[in-house]
């Protein structure tokens, strides 16, 4: 199929070659089986990395290297149960490392399949939107400016459509297509001007093509292996981590040089030394953070998409918990985005529209009484010239009626309905012959229909001022007549009053022309009109948007409105939201265009909502906040407004109404187009960063308390408290599925309530590098006197007499005097020490500030679920047969538990106390 010259057949023959037509296209069943021949379409992505490579990578790790090293050199010396221990322990981390991993890579792969894009296609004589992937050859696709084409296809018909295809030939500039057969069959890809290519976009204009390829049969899936994209995308705060791992690693191989060094001062044996230094490195560098990071990440976004939110690129949840300002579009974001004709000015009189929804049942009174005839066939008229410059469908699904396409174009189907005026006759009575469609700087669409007569019919709907600048008759009382000063007052007073109510007023014009003076030049085209009348409609502001903007505000995050709104409109639902507090003030596109870049850099802050703008004036608006040095979320959904979004430090496209264009150029996407998403999002965005500190902190702070214990132990001459299995044994308790469970934590109640941090922040600040000192230091300290506790004071002194002990037994102890205690009992304890007194320190993680009993010990079951397991697995090493003689460790009675437990409490103890004085 691929080596037909399809740019050069008549439509009739491509139809026939693809068993389809351009009336009914496909049908369902024809499709489906279509599926099964040709597969879906989509490209082929390249293959990650296997399970088993995953698996063994984890071994690709110069400390893992030298483990096995100490392994080989244990068995070669006869320490077998040394060396089959730390080769467990080497297995055991890799089985862990390479679960995280794994949950990682299946996350993101998940995350990467959320976003789907949809394309509207003709089946059973019905327009219907279904994802891209499951089209096939045959299909009749209907594109619109700010579509992406999601196959190869040929053109059936084309309206002023233009597509940007540089993604295929490099050439920016966009290509003008024609439904009409070329003579060439060897023309190359961008002069076949008769077909549209995947992986391209429409800028401008409208059309129907039929697919002809699908999937990497298409000419980008010829390529596809040059442009696919690429694996693993880091964050910003992924990037810092791996900087300050660098500093870690550095610092840490320098406490262990000094520990092994310390060693083999005090004559213990080069091997012990040696393996001790090891399992030290081993558990001071937090090799699992890497995954955590990202598995925390993966997950919040999953979260994320329970409340109505896609995140696009990873990095965007990094800086959504630094937004500082939230632009939002008003139509359908911070309304409902189902709009109703409730008013319509014809032959100057404003009648009323009942109803509500897109639900076509309703009536139309003036003054409460029905039309009379001229008034109901003027009304008939408006809506007919509305329906006639129109790109939406209106379709019953079971009992509701939804509009696919532009909700105000929705709400003129409605309205017209309810007049007994229907797309679909309409179409066929005055087919298309062409279109200058709409775009947010014009303000305003046209179309140029054919009439059964020997004249074209202009239709032309837009805002009101601009349509009535197009005019210069008027069609009233079934006469036409010049468009007076007195009629065009009359016009604006009646908008004015419309938009006073917070009603949006689409203006209706129109105009014959003949065959001879047809001109493409939408200049031409669009001048001159006959003013036929006015349609108001009303969107209500969503319920949840007044308080979403309150939290913004609490949250230290400045709100905007943008619309292409009247002037008034925009205050009366700015009022109402909330959006005009702190004296800020409203603006319209033309005052904004007298304000140079300066001053409006200087004035931004000031400017709470922005009516009548256009597309440039969105990009303005974006670079003026981010001058200030402020983090910028922008929404957006028609294709002009790509360029903001892209610019915008958060780019938010609109999942119902925003076009491909606009969704490929943002960094997340709104399922629900609804404001109160967006405000979700940042608290999920800023709770996923918290967490992910969390277990930073958590990690290093109890690596920081191994470090310190062994450190003290070296320089006080003591024993060394900890075996180098014990270590490496805590590396794994404790590390794994305790920062996991933080990195997942609930979002903090106050959350919102918290200044935005700065982006340019480090995740570990001098506050938090301190901190995590003082608590490394508790969980050493803990460590230490639980060991010398049972090594010195419980077997040679009578409970009570701690200051004969200390004199008489820890001081010549460190001096180097004899031993008189049980060293394995001591070892045990202060090994059972350090894993539960970091378990407890689990949960003082959880808040810096807060204490754990404000918070609630069971709104983290997770973390309960993890600390429980280790700490079976820590009881289970000591009593299971044969694992003492691995784990060096001896069976210890409930006294020595209750110790153990008393010991391990002192952190948590501690920390809480200090959060009490913290708040007071």
């Amino acid at each position: 199929m691929t080596d037909i010259s399809w740019h050069t057949m008549q439509a009739s023959e491509i139809m026939r070659n693809l068993g389809t037509n351009t009336d009914s296209g496909l049908s369902h069943v024809e499709a489906e089986n279509r599926l099964k021949k040709y597969g879906y379409n989509q490209l082929e992505e390249k293959e990650g990395i296997s399970p088993l490579m995953l698996f063994l990578g984890q071994f690709n790790d110069f400390i893992v290297w030298i483990l096995i090293a100490a392994t080989i050199v244990s068995g070669f010396l006869g320490e077998w149960v040394d060396a089959l221990a730390i080769l467990a322990i080497v297995i055991i981390n890799a089985i862990i490392g390479f679960i995280q991993e794994y949950r990682a890579e299946k996350s993101l792969e998940a995350l990467r399949k959320m976003t789907t894009l949809f394309s509207r296609v003709l089946r059973n004589s019905e327009i219907h939107s279904i994802p891209s992937r499951n089209i096939v050859p045959g299909d009749i696709v209907l594109l619109e400016a700010g579509d992406y084409v999601p196959a190869d296809g040929r053109l059936c018909s084309s309206f002023s459509l233009k597509t940007q295809e540089a993604s295929l030939t490099g050439e920016s500039t966009p290509v003008v297509k024609s439904a009409e057969p070329l003579q060439n069959p060897l023309l190359p890809i961008g002069d076949r001007e008769n077909m549209v290519f995947m992986g391209t976009s429409v800028t401008s204009g409208k059309g129907m093509c039929v697919v002809i390829t699908t999937g990497m049969h298409t000419e980008l899936g010829k390529i596809a292996g040059l442009i696919q994209e690429a694996g693993k995308e880091d964050t910003p705060l992924q990037r810092k981590l791996e900087v300050f791992g660098k500093k870690l690693v550095y610092l840490c191989l320098g406490i262990v040089t000094l520990v092994f060094l310390l060693e083999l001062w005090r004559k213990d044996p080069l091997l012990e030394a040696f393996l001790m230094s090891v399992s030290l490195a081993v558990a001071a560098i937090p090799e699992g953070l890497p995954a955590i990071v990202t598995i925390a990440l993966a997950l919040g976004v999953q979260r994320m998409v329970k409340r109505h939110v896609l995140i696009r690129k990873l990095p965007a949840v990094e800086a959504l918990g630094c937004t500082t300002v939230i632009c939002s579009d008003k139509t359908g974001t911070l309304t409902q985005n189902e709009m109703t004709v409730r008013k319509i000015f014809a032959n100057g009189k404003t009648v009323d529209v009942s109803g509500t929804g897109y639900d076509p049942e309703g009536n139309f009174a003036f003054n409460n009484m029905p039309l009379s005839e001229i008034d109901r066939r003027m009304v008939t008229f408006v809506l007919g010239i509305g329906v006639l410059c129109n790109n939406a469908h209106l379709k019953r699904d079971n009992t509701t009626w939804k509009v696919i396409g532009d909700p105000t174009e929705g709400a003129i189907l409605s309205a017209a309905a309810k007049a007994g005026l229907w797309k679909e006759g309409l179409q066929k009575k005055f087919p298309l012959a062409s279109e200058n469609p709409f775009d947010s700087d014009r303000k305003k669409m046209s179309t140029v229909r054919k009439t059964p007569y020997s004249v074209f019919l202009v239709c032309e709907k837009g805002a009101a001022d601009v349509i009535v600048k197009d005019c210069t008759k008027i069609y009233i009382e079934g006469e036409l007549r010049d468009l007076t000063e007195d009629d065009i007052r009359v016009i604006v007073n009646e908008n004015n009053k419309m938009a006073d109510a917070a009603l949006r007023v689409i203006g209706i014009a129109f105009k014959p022309l003949d065959l001879e003076t047809l001109n493409p030049d939408p200049a031409i085209t669009e001048r001159d009109l006959i003013f036929a009348g006015l349609l108001a409609m009303i969107d209500p502001p969503r319920p949840e948007v007044k308080d979403a903007v309150a939290t913004c505000h609490k949250a230290g995050i400045t709100t905007v409105m943008i619309t292409g709104d009247h002037k008034n409109t925009a205050w009366a639902i700015g009022e109402e939201l909330g959006f005009l507090c702190n004296d800020r003030k409203v603006i319209e596109g033309v005052e904004l265009d007298t304000l140079p870049a300066e001053i409006l850099e200087k004035e931004v802050s000031k400017i709470a909502v922005y009516a009548r703008v256009s597309a440039e004036h969105k990009l303005r608006i974006v670079k003026a906040w981010k001058k200030q040095g402020s983090v910028v979320a922008m929404t957006g959904d028609g294709v002009n407004d790509a360029p903001a979004v892209k610019e915008a430090s958060i780019g938010i496209s609109m999942g119902i109404t925003g076009t491909d264009v606009t969704k490929e150029a943002s960094d997340m996407v709104i399922t629900d187009d609804n404001f109160a998403s967006i405000v979700a999002a940042v608290e999920e965005g800023r709770g996923i960063y918290d967490n992910i500190k969390k277990s930073i902190h958590y990690l290093l702070s109890c690596n920081a308390g191994e470090i310190l214990t062994m450190l003290f132990a070296s320089i006080c001459n003591l024993p060394l408290p900890l075996f180098p299995i014990q270590i490496l044994w805590i590396n794994i308790a404790t590390d794994g599925l305790p920062a996991l469970a933080l990195g997942v934590d609930a979002v903090d109640t106050d959350i919102m309530k918290r200044p935005a941090r700065r982006s340019a922040e480090q995740i570990i600040d001098k506050n938090l590098g301190l901190l995590i000192v003082f608590q490394g230091f508790l969980i050493a300290l803990s460590t230490l006197l639980a060991y010398l506790y049972v090594l010195y004071y419980t077997s040679s002194v009578k409970p009570g007499y701690l200051h004969y002990w200390f004199l008489n037994e820890l001081i010549p102890c460190c001096l180097g005097g004899p031993l008189t205690g049980d060293l394995e009992r001591a070892r045990t304890a202060a090994f059972s020490v350090m894993v539960i007194s970091q378990l407890f320190h689990s949960f003082n993680c959880r808040n810096a500030h807060r204490s754990l009993f404000k918070i609630g010990i069971f709104t983290n079951k997770k973390l309960l679920l993890a600390t429980g397991f280790s700490l079976a697995m820590q009881v289970a090493i000591i009593y299971i047969p044969y694992s003492e003689n691995v784990f060096k460790v001896m069976p210890l009675e409930l006294k020595d538990w209750i110790a153990i437990f008393g010991f391990s409490t002192l952190v948590f103890i501690i920390m809480e106390i200090i959060k009490c004085f913290k708040k007071s």
